[in-house]
């Protein structure tokens, strides 16, 4: 669900919450997206035999003035230039000539522009006829304005660095006069010492002449009066002692305020949340077209906005506000999957399809006991959807464990003022509303976990394909977070597992054998995640393919990974929509029975299957080892097959024969490198209503179509190349529109 709401509440003044360069790091990550390059064609087609992937700001459009960019961006610059007499006598030099586009000409590239910044050859040329301009001036136009944009992002990038520079320099000199007054407090304590040392000595002393006085005293009847520790002294001690430590409570004291002003703040949300997830209408509508809650945003203000906080839960202006909320059983352990969310490296492989980075930046409380229950971390995460079509989402948030009772636990997020007020200038950024999870242990290997998912983001345009399933809060919603839980989950326990049915293990002898085969198939999996989506780590270009489609590529080095190829690596994805369900695509494309009909690479092979483990409840949740040969060659593929109720993929990589044959007896598989291809299957996200009313379930409902994204892997060069051959984008563009053309046909859905 979507609600678009505006405030004209001014956003607070930003906190400096993360002290450390990788925070800093973080908070600046993915703040200009898109920055990479593109591949570009000459003036009669692409000609020679590479051609160099670069920065939109590299080459001649560095030399330019920001006046320039200005002209170029409002339509008055041209190359044409004119001779000029420089006044000196004869000597002539060049003069730029300017021409002023007409207004309608602007008006009419800048709207193409807003829709797509790097048209193609022929969306230039049918933008040139209609204006009346010559192709060039068109293309001139558009790289201006690109590079006139990358300016402006820059300067304020630069503004925002040299803001953090000066804060983290503030912050340097702050911590140098702390160790300075730390050095002499400890010079203090080491006097105090000292003298501690010194008066155990006197005492020792005075000790053994009270003993020799006893003994004169027994002898010649005097009593003698000894005298002992100084008082001055020992007073002196007790006053140094009481202001080192008067002076190490206030220290913890300002230190512990705005730690406590965030603890208040969780422990607020925390309640929020276990409302959220427990209440049912009038808060939550359940919707009886697609049997999804929907949250009534006008009662959600009545009970949680209260007065003095009711600015701090308005919407702030531009923003959209997303609300969703499920409830299922996951076989999983209580304390496991608690202490699972509050590490973000293990939260990150819980879930490789949605959070492509993670972090914690800091540990507000550590919590108490063995499970650490009121633990509170602040913590970063980009959330992506598996198509670089779809931008990734930045948030800073507080993560917050708390028990409720003996058997029940809640993980609530928040994001909290100080840290996400600097988002706002990022339309990738946005900010958690307490959201999270409520999870109660049934005392039978199972948990019963409500998922709530509340953020607000920036508004921002959405590719047409995504703009359904993203605006109506399933792309990154509970459904989805939820659904990739219980499919993990199950995939671990069937690695654990010991007492595997036959069945569920073809091919395979022993259960080190099977163990180690799961787990290459899961780093292949979360490879090919990192791989796909729309995070900073690829630098997507966009060309278009044989057949029409927009494939987006983009180029990485891999220069001592073991567990991909050594080289430049070439990945190539595009999405498109298919008229067909979701089930009946992902059921096509995992049988190796049927795979030479969409596969141009194992045409005319045969295919036999080699082994085939269960890794899931659902028959689709399988990893499969494949041996193709024909009359030339023979090959092994590993393929990974998954299922749930959001999303479905099939990945799948060809492997070393003898390398896998050691797997399968139990070897290592670390050392195996792989380089995954492979489709993510979406429904469309249109949910249709029953087209008549009847009782027989196969005319009950109309299915929707499927979001199909191809992507594939090669290994273009084994050195740091840095130029993209044009015989590799060929070959990825030729694979690509085979592949396609190859599902349609055999799927019947060609037109």
């Amino acid at each position: 669900m979507s609600v678009d709401m505006s405030s004209n509440l001014p956003p607070s003044q930003p906190r400096d919450l993360f002290a450390s360069a990788p925070a800093l790091s973080l908070s600046l990550a993915g703040i200009f997206q898109g920055g990479g390059g593109e591949v570009e064609e000459g003036e009669g087609g692409i000609g020679g035999d590479a051609v160099e992937i670069s920065s939109e700001n590299s080459g001649a459009g560095k030399s330019r003035s920001d006046d320039d960019y200005e002209l170029a961006a409002e339509g008055l610059m041209d190359d044409e230039d004119e001779d000029e007499n420089d006044g000196g006598g004869g000597k002539k030099r060049k003069r730029k000539k300017y021409h002023r586009h007409t207004p309608r000409q602007i008006r009419e590239m800048e709207a193409l522009f807003k829709e797509s910044p790097h048209p193609d050859e022929k969306q230039r040329l049918e933008l040139s006829k209609q204006l009346g301009l010559h192709p060039r001036q068109v293309k001139f136009w558009f790289q201006n304005r690109r590079t006139q944009i990358k300016a402006i992002q820059e300067r304020h990038e630069n503004s925002l660095l040299k803001s953090e520079i000066d804060k983290l320099r503030d912050e340097n000199k702050a911590l140098r006069e702390s160790i300075k007054t730390q050095s002499c407090l400890n010079k203090d304590a080491a006097a105090a010492a000292a003298t501690t040392t010194e008066g155990q000595k006197l005492r020792l002393e005075n000790a053994r002449l009270k003993a020799e006085v006893e003994k004169l005293k027994s002898v010649i009847g005097k009593h003698p009066h000894a005298h002992g520790t100084s008082p001055r002294s020992s007073s002196h001690s007790s006053g140094n002692d009481q202001e080192n430590r008067s002076s190490f409570e206030l220290f913890a004291a300002n230190s512990g305020l705005e730690k406590a002003r965030i603890m208040e703040a969780v422990s607020r949300a925390a309640d929020e949340l276990r409302k959220m997830a427990s209440h049912g209408e009038p808060l939550w509508i359940r919707s009886y077209e697609t049997g999804r809650d929907i949250l009534n945003y006008d009662e959600y203000r009545k009970d949680f906005c209260a007065a003095e906080d009711h600015n701090s839960t308005q919407p702030r202006k531009k923003s959209s506000v997303e609300a969703s909320r499920e409830t299922a059983l996951v076989f999983v352990d209580l304390p496991w999957l608690v202490q699972t969310f509050m590490d973000a490296n293990q939260w990150k492989e819980l879930f490789p399809c949605l959070i492509s980075k993670a972090a914690t930046v800091d540990v507000i409380c550590n919590g108490e006991g063995p499970n650490r229950d009121g633990a509170a971390h602040l913590m970063f995460a980009e959330i992506q959807m598996l198509t670089p079509l779809v931008a990734t989402r930045e948030v800073y948030f507080v993560r917050y464990s708390k028990q409720i009772s003996a058997n029940q636990w809640a993980i609530a997020d928040v994001s909290v003022d100080g840290g996400e007020d600097r988002t706002d200038t990022s339309p990738h950024r946005c900010r958690k509303r307490p959201s999270g999870c409520i999870i109660e242990d049934k005392s039978n290997g199972h948990c019963k976990v409500t998922w709530v998912e509340h953020v607000e983001c920036q508004r921002s345009t959405v590719h047409s394909l995504y703009r359904t399933i993203v605006n109506s809060g399933l792309g990154f919603g509970a459904k989805h977070w939820l659904s990739t839980l219980q499919q993990q989950c199950d995939r671990l326990v069937f690695l654990v597992a010991t007492n595997v049915p036959v069945k569920d293990s073809s091919g395979v002898a022993t259960l080190a054998g099977r163990k180690s085969i799961l787990k290459l198939a899961q780093r292949m999996s979360r490879s090919f995640c990192r791989a796909l989506g729309d995070s900073s780590f690829n630098s997507w270009n966009k060309i278009t393919s044989k057949t029409g489609e927009e494939i987006r590529v983009a180029t990485r080095k891999n220069h001592n990974d073991p567990g991909e190829p050594l080289g430049t690596i070439l990945s190539a994805v595009a999405s498109v929509w298919l008229p067909v369900p979701h089930h009946v695509l992902f059921d096509f494309l995992r049988d190796e029975n049927r795979r030479n009909e969409w596969d141009i690479m194992s045409k005319g092979s045969t295919v036999q299957t080699i082994a085939n483990l269960a890794k899931g409840q659902d028959r689709g949740n399988a990893v499969t080892t494949m041996a193709m040969q024909n009359e030339e060659h023979k090959m092994w593929v590993l393929q990974d097959s998954s299922t749930n109720a959001y999303e479905s993929m099939i990945i799948y990589a060809p492997v070393d024969i003898k390398g896998m044959q050691s797997v399968i007896t139990g070897c290592d598989s670390s050392n195996i490198a792989v380089l995954p291809s492979g489709f993510s299957i979406l429904p469309d996200g249109i949910e249709s209503r029953p087209l008549v009313i009847t009782s027989r379930p196969e005319e009950k409902s109309a299915e929707g179509g499927s979001l199909l994204t191809m992507a594939f892997q090669i290994l273009i060069s084994n050195a740091s190349a840095t130029k993209l051959s044009l015989d590799s984008v060929e070959s990825v563009n030729i694979l690509i529109s085979c592949t396609l053309q190859n599902i349609k046909t055999t799927l019947q859905c060609e037109d």
